[in-house]
């Protein structure tokens, strides 16, 4: 571990929780040096819908560079990129009734937020956008400017201006109480200043996944066009089928004026994000928005193939929510087993809340010595966060949850001796 600990930032924190040295993964399976085996309830933060080197990705990965296909191409026109769009536009969003137009912003989710909001502003004239209490949206400035963690707002070192944060849908409300604290708090935002832009995720992730009920967002979809604001769903996490549909704002039935994608949408782990924009509002020059490597030609190829694989029929999404219902279930016996609260989530997306300081963080180190990996959430680390692979086979996630379930007996065992 000695050139990890000599050569790289301090600034490292996923290697602190899993202070091995990864060699391989398939599937939900990662492998250390060692030869040790962990099932991974990570993956990749979101961006390994479909495991680790999904074999048939793989291999359309391995045929185009075989073939000395363009890797490097900004935003020129290529045909991995013309596959991928008629993919994106046959299977995905024409299906769906949305017409978007395709913004290549950059490799990372951030660079997708950055110019959702460069876009809102210019589309409005106006500056200053709402996010929500315990969003997470990127590191950039832009971004970390609607980022509500206090510990990465500080590390900018500068002001954040021009954003402005308000309550996300509380689980205590009824759907009426729910709908006018929302309405309520952005009436009493635009009065002081009109917003441009009001950006969401339907699903809190780093938040502590706190999903939003359908009729809160639809009720901020309709203030959001009342007042001329757009409305800007970062998709990042949990988009690409991660809570059962391709979006994850289809159940709610509303439409966004911008959604940014990422993680997931490359379907191998490659840097690879998009912002879909409503046509009315493609009003970028050209050039004005750029970056070198918007156009990395073989996350092209592999998410081009992703949506062959798992998004023509409804095959994956069914599965997502059956396997969805399982976890949830599971993770419910284990909260009234040990008087914890109510796990929350959706799809394959779940968090089990522990309220005792440290006490999530000491499960996941436990989890990992029993061979899962899972790492915390929320304002206070006090998730702990399910994320398995969509295409997690039955046995493991079985095997998985059983390991948290003893890992959760050990630490609220020992905190209640203590206590």
């Amino acid at each position: 571990m000695s050139i990890f600990d000599t050569m790289e930032s301090e600034v490292r924190s996923y290697s602190r929780a899993w202070p091995t040295v990864f060699t391989t993964g398939r599937g939900a399976v990662l492998r250390d040096e060692s030869g040790r085996s962990f099932i991974d309830f990570f993956a990749g933060a979101g961006a390994l819908n479909y495991g680790h080197n999904p074999p048939e990705l793989k291999a359309a990965l391995l045929g185009y560079l075989a073939g000395d296909g363009v890797t490097h191409g900004l935003d020129m026109h290529t045909s991995a990129k013309s596959v991928f769009l008629e993919r994106l536009r046959d299977l995905i969003l024409t299906p769906r009734g949305l017409d978007y137009r395709v913004q290549f912003p950059g490799p990372g989710g951030t660079n997708a937020v950055e110019a959702a909001l460069k876009l809102a502003r210019k589309v409005t004239g106006r500056h200053t956008v709402a996010y929500f209490e315990r969003g997470f949206h990127g590191m950039t400035l832009g971004a970390l400017a609607v980022t509500a963690n206090p510990m990465k707002r500080a590390a900018a070192g500068v002001p954040l201006p021009h954003t402005v944060p308000v309550p996300f849908d509380h689980p205590a409300d009824d759907d009426d109480q729910s709908t006018r604290r929302l309405t309520r708090a952005l009436d009493a935002t635009a009065e002081d200043t009109p917003l441009a832009a009001v950006v969401v995720e339907t699903v809190q992730g780093e938040g502590g996944v706190n999903p939003a009920r359908p009729t809160w967002l639809r009720a901020l979809a309709s203030w959001a066009e009342e007042h001329g604001t757009l409305l800007v769903v970062d998709d990042i996490q949990m988009g690409c089928g991660r809570t059962g549909p391709f979006f994850s704002f289809e159940q709610a039935g509303i439409v966004p004026d911008i959604i940014c994608l990422s993680k997931s949408i490359s379907g191998y782990g490659m840097p690879m994000a998009l912002t879909l924009i409503r046509p009315a509002y493609d009003v970028w020059k050209p050039g004005e928005h750029n970056g070198t490597f918007r156009g990395y030609n073989p996350a092209f190829v592999t998410a081009a193939r992703a949506l062959e694989l798992f998004w023509s029929d409804s095959t994956l999404e069914t599965r997502t929510t059956t396997l969805g219902g399982q976890v949830g279930r599971a993770l419910a016996r284990t909260a009234r087993r040990h008087g914890l609260p109510a796990p929350r989530g959706r799809g394959l997306a779940w968090g089990l809340p522990i309220d005792r300081p440290g006490a999530a963080r000491a499960v996941c180190e436990l989890a990992y010595r029993d061979g899962l990996l899972l790492e915390t959430a929320g304002p206070h680390d006090e998730v702990v966060k399910v994320l398995p692979p969509l295409t997690v086979e039955h046995g493991q996630l079985e095997q998985g949850l059983g390991i948290l379930d003893a890992a959760v007996a050990s630490v609220v065992g020992v905190q209640a001796i203590v206590a």
